[in-house]
């Protein structure tokens, strides 16, 4: 079984607290045979600032210190998660083609519409259902534009909303209802070569969920990664296997790695 978390984070990104050779070192403790690190680049920002540039640098030297430390025990891959470029896919495109060789993207979403202050899901402290329910259908509609704009590789925690709506404010949100939107984004990223995250959370509920996974592999969709979503050295490889067995369940044979934005294949 080849064991890869392609959903990492270190210090370069905001929220992260260890460097990547921390994070690398905790990979090869989980048994791992690959890591790839994707620190957030965000056209707007988790506090509903719109960033205007990006310094790329403190990635690069954190990767090369990173392989050189541990290269030779576990493949180290370079990735970013890119949030929000539907706010502006002129910037999206600027930031991206300042960026060093990439083998990995995901594009993702984490934001409120600016009706609310354009801010991280994560800073709700309270909703309703009905509320829940239009964020989603605007989350929904904005996922939509990053899939016809398609400069990634995976789709990220598709349903990440329910994260927030269900794990910080205790509800029992789900995608039900919004499968014509989900085919939609699908039907539009499949002849793409564009894939889908299977975000195993920390070990919580996975995003996206069996439902929703049964859907995308229906409609014919076959690419799909797996990754943490860890920030800290605990988290990394966190149920990594379980939900490759998860993937076996609903119909997959293969998941991919990346190489130079390529997919590389491996059996489940």
């Amino acid at each position: 079984m080849y064991l890869a978390d392609y959903h990492t984070h270190s210090t370069c990104s905001d929220d992260g607290k260890h460097t990547m050779t921390e994070m690398a070192v905790a990979a090869v403790a989980a048994g791992l045979d690959e890591i790839c690190f994707t620190d957030h680049v965000d056209v707007v920002n988790w506090k509903g600032e719109q960033t205007m540039e990006h310094d790329w640098s403190g990635a690069a030297a954190q990767f090369a210190a990173a392989r050189e430390a541990l290269g030779g025990r576990i493949k180290i891959q370079l990735g970013v998660e890119f949030g929000q470029a539907p706010e502006n896919f002129e910037r999206a495109d600027r930031f991206l083609n300042d960026a060093p060789p990439l083998d990995f993207i995901i594009g993702s979403l984490h934001n409120l519409t600016w009706e609310h202050g354009r801010k991280d899901f994560s800073t709700l402290t309270q909703a309703d259902e009905a509320f829940a329910r239009r964020a989603i259908a605007d989350y929904l509609e904005e996922m939509r534009a990053l899939a016809a704009w398609g400069r990634f590789n995976v789709i990220g925690h598709l349903t990440l909303p329910l994260r927030y709506f269900n794990e910080n404010l205790g509800m029992h949100m789900t995608f039900d209802g919004f499968e014509d939107r989900l085919e939609e984004i699908f039907r539009i990223i499949i002849p793409k070569g564009i894939g889908i995250e299977l975000n195993t959370n920390r070990g919580h509920a996975p995003l996206p969920d069996r439902d929703v996974l049964r859907q995308y592999r229906a409609l014919g969709g076959e690419l799909i990664t797996l990754g943490s979503d860890a920030h800290t050295p605990r988290y990394v490889g966190c149920a990594i296997r379980d939900r490759q067995r998860l993937l076996r369940e609903v119909g997959f044979s293969y998941f991919a790695t990346y190489e130079g934005l390529e997919p590389v294949y491996h059996k489940l």
